[in-house]
């Protein structure tokens, strides 16, 4: 174990003191003392310690009000309560208040051992936890979404408004237009950043499965049920549920999601028990679902549920002049991923990249570009290592406009030349 890992030893006890010093210093911890409350509050002061292993029952200063002071002042220190047998309604309080956990005199060291490698685990796992969230925050930035044409600031401008109420949203559009990326924008630029984004593609999934996934289950509650089961709604309680594909649930799951957007609750598959939540609807589709409901395949009440905003996501076809930048954007990503020295796009080929309806939409793109990093020989994607299919077209102007992108290194600059 690293020496980098302090630990404060807090009893007025003097040998107990003595033995935790000599025990967790051989594990390889740097350990300090103090024999008394105040003591230890001091050295708090002058000192940042991982770890506080403090007796409760202590003169004048006690165990508890080193804990609060530990709260206060150093909330990320880990603090261990040493407790005596008959005070253990003062040690769970001392967890209700903070406290990681409480270890009972007389000890054996191997529990002592074991509770702070546990209790340095899960605050590592913590601390993981937050610096990835705060990568998201920071990647799905409204800034980082790739476009500048006039309806994707349209898009910009929605999601911005949007981001911070707790409306239902309705994302619409074509496979491959980016409505999860735009969903994870809206969750990440919310006051509910730090809570979880959970995603789940209903048009994968057969019904029983689906419920199974969106509202857990009890143990037993089918076969091969061998464990109750958290359901998704639950996972993402205080954050987002992205249901994508939501146009593809049988009636029968609609009206169950109806129930969820109109009483914040659930029950397990199986169970009794009513389960509050506080959950945040973005879903998603492909499809008309006015269409569906005039053809009675989907039920008009949660349509109007789920399209309290509703944000039409553009094919890329209809915004041309942000192929460019998203075949930049992408470049970068793969050349960097794939180490390769790749760092433009010649003009023919990027005349073949307007000239094309991209069905598939920015995911398509990005999987051209892709390919064509992978197998390019040169630092310029030239048109030989697009796919076929972009190729068999003659080149000429796109019918709304022109583009010339300037040969600089990551296209600094461009104009256009309308017709």
């Amino acid at each position: 174990m690293s020496t980098q890992v302090h630990i404060l030893v807090v009893d007025d006890d003097e040998v107990t003191c003595n033995l935790l010093d000599e025990v967790l210093s051989k594990e390889g911890y740097a350990v300090d003392r103090a024999l008394n409350g105040r003591e230890a509050i001091g050295k708090g002061e002058r000192t940042l310690y991982d770890v506080v292993l403090t007796d409760i029952k202590m003169i004048g200063v006690d165990g508890m009000e080193v804990l609060r002071a530990y709260r206060q002042k150093s909330p990320e220190t880990i603090i261990i309560m040493m407790t005596a047998f008959g005070s253990i309604d003062t040690a769970i309080q001392a967890i209700k208040e903070g406290a990681y956990d409480y270890v009972s005199k007389p000890f054996k060291l191997e529990e002592i051992k074991l509770t702070i490698h546990r209790a340095l685990e899960q605050n590592r796992l913590l601390q993981e936890n937050l610096l990835y969230r705060q990568e998201l925050i920071t990647k799905y930035k409204l800034e980082n979404i790739v476009g500048r044409s006039p309806l994707m600031l349209q898009v910009y401008k929605t999601i911005a408004r949007v981001a911070e109420s707790r409306s239902t949203v309705l994302l619409v559009g074509e496979s491959g237009t980016g409505k999860e990326l735009v969903a994870r924008a809206i969750h990440f630029n919310s006051l509910r950043a730090a809570k979880p984004f959970v995603a789940v593609d209903c048009g994968s999934l057969a019904e029983t499965l689906l419920e199974s996934e969106l509202f857990g289950h009890v143990r037993g509650a089918f076969t091969g049920a061998i464990t109750s089961k958290k359901g998704l709604f639950e996972e993402a309680d205080g954050g987002t549920c992205f249901l994508d594909e939501v146009g593809d649930i049988s009636l029968t799951m609609q009206a169950k999601l109806l129930r969820v957007l109109q009483e914040h609750e659930i029950k397990r598959v199986g169970g009794t028990e009513t389960i509050k939540m506080d959950v945040r609807i973005v879903a998603a589709t492909n499809k008309n679902l006015e269409e569906m409901v005039a053809e009675k395949k989907f039920r008009e009440d949660l349509f109007y549920r789920l399209n309290v905003v509703s944000l039409h996501l553009p094919p890329l076809r209809d915004r041309g002049e942000d192929i460019p930048l998203l075949a930049d954007h992408f470049l970068r990503k793969y050349a960097a991923e794939n180490k390769k020295p790749v760092s433009r796009i010649s003009q023919e080929a990027l005349d073949h990249l307007l000239l094309y309806r991209w069905p598939g939409n920015v995911r398509e793109l990005e999987n051209v570009i892709e390919r064509a990093v992978t197998l390019s020989h040169s630092s310029i994607i030239l048109p030989e290592d697009l796919p076929r299919r972009l190729r068999v077209e003659p080149v000429e102007a796109p019918p709304a406009f022109s583009l010339r992108i300037s040969h600089c290194l990551n296209w600094k600059s461009y104009t256009f030349k309308r017709y």
